[in-house]
């Protein structure tokens, strides 16, 4: 069954990682895809290209999600190709590990701007242009439930994001779109093993009773149920995606 059949639904930083997985997931589902990128215009297109060799509808759009001006052009040229957005999915992030003491300006700010900005500025457009009875669904990360040095500006941005996500709903709740947030533990993409050695990644993957870090299918499979009609009693929640990592 084509559990999104007809749904248009927009994929922040869907050109590689758990966006790509998520945004071929539901076109498989049935779903009209915008695989959104900041600079991977190449990657985005085949993600499209994936897609519609398989029999589905996607479009690649270009906007860094930091900037609401390009935030705003990329949702009106979404609307005025498909008609409308139903579902946002806000997975568009970047995670800089170093302690406190190490962390720079630049670096503090590009992850705000872009984890918690990129959010609001898409929520904040979603407010207005989402359809009635549509979904927004959110990147928090379950490093935010334990204590590891060197993530601590990461898991502020993230969470902001969970609160962002539980005022949110909140607001737009009488037009019936529900609003969750999900947290991924340690996944394997390059966001994530980017500059770990296997060392690391063996001993995070120890975290899990399952004995491995997530694949970026693990957390499709989640996002897709949440952006289905069967989730929408699910509201301003957190769910934690880690294989019971914490």
């Amino acid at each position: 069954m084509k559990t999104l059949d007809k749904k248009v639904i927009l994929i922040t930083g869907s050109s590689r990682g758990i966006g790509a997985a998520i945004a071929i997931k539901m076109a498989g589902a049935g779903a009209k895809v915008i695989v959104n990128y900041a600079g991977g215009k190449e990657a985005a297109e085949d993600v499209v290209n994936q897609i519609k060799t398989a029999g589905g509808d996607a479009i690649a759009l270009q906007a860094d999600v930091s900037k609401s001006v390009e935030v705003k052009k990329m949702f009106d040229e979404a609307i005025a190709y498909y008609g409308r957005i139903d579902v946002l999915v806000n997975n568009a992030g970047v995670m800089i590990t170093k302690t406190i003491k190490e962390t720079t300006d630049e670096d503090f700010n590009r992850q705000f701007d872009i984890n918690v900005r990129g959010t609001f500025n898409t929520m904040r457009e979603a407010a207005d242009k989402l359809a009635d009875n549509g979904t927004v669904i959110n990147f928090s990360t379950s490093v935010n439930r334990i204590m590891i040095p060197g993530y601590a500006t990461y898991v502020a941005t993230k969470a902001a994001v969970e609160q962002l996500t539980r005022v949110f709903s909140k607001e737009v709740g009488s037009r019936g779109i529900n609003v969750n947030s999900v947290s991924p533990g340690p996944t394997n993409t390059e966001l994530f093993t980017n500059g770990k050695s296997q060392e690391v990644i063996d001993r995070l993957a120890a975290l899990s009773p399952f004995n491995r870090i997530g694949e970026p299918n693990d957390i499709s499979e989640i996002v897709l149920f949440l952006a289905s009609d069967q989730a929408k009693w699910i509201n301003a929640q957190n769910i934690g995606v880690n294989g019971g990592m914490a």
